[in-house]
């Protein structure tokens, strides 16, 4: 039989535990999802910065199709992304979206033919990698803690960003770039 807590613990160290990983991570995550996600799966994708979907992707709320609560912080993420009312029709019906569906719902940044996925998401990373790597992380904590927090907090937080990004090579090589009219290039410092 089971042991009382036991479900609680092995989510906490295991798909929790993801999840958080990746809202954590300083770095932009680009999920690029092809075939069926479903459960945990799906939440891993809404859980990254950015979510690229092959046409014939298709993503699934499963859990109460099982008689299951959802897991992996699905009713974390679902209402922050989507409001509470779609959220819960998802959750409460396990429908199956589409791809297009679910960009339509705000689930997916965008929605790209089969043969398309790998070179796409490639072209993503490489963007955000050579990219101001120090404002990106930034940017994304700002967005992140946003959802959790007041507006006098998050003026606050975007305050202290601002104010660490000033010191970075990146920002004044930004501004230098504007000044002179020509792309910038970062370094990541």
């Amino acid at each position: 039989g089971r042991v009382a807590g036991d479900v609680a613990r092995v989510l906490r160290v295991g798909a929790q535990r993801l999840i958080a990983a990746v809202l954590d991570c300083e770095k932009p995550v680009v999920a690029a999802v092809n075939g069926t996600a479903a459960g945990l799966g799906a939440h891993l994708a809404f859980a990254c910065d950015l979510v690229l979907a092959a046409e014939s992707a298709r993503f699934i709320e499963v859990f109460v199709r099982r008689g299951l609560v959802p897991d992996a912080a699905g009713a974390y993420l679902l209402p922050r992304l989507i409001g509470p009312q779609r959220a819960k029709e998802l959750l409460f019906l396990g429908d199956t979206l589409t791809a297009p569906e679910a960009q339509g719902l705000g689930l997916v940044n965008r929605v790209v033919p089969d043969g398309d996925l790998a070179g796409t998401s490639r072209d993503w990373a490489a963007r955000l990698a050579s990219g101001p790597t120090r404002a990106l992380a930034l940017t994304k904590h700002l967005v992140n803690t946003s959802l959790d927090t007041d507006r006098a907090a998050a003026f606050a937080a975007e305050a202290w960003a601002q104010e660490i990004n000033m010191t970075t090579e990146d920002a004044r090589e930004g501004l230098r770039a504007f000044a002179d009219r020509r792309a910038p290039e970062f370094r990541g410092r």
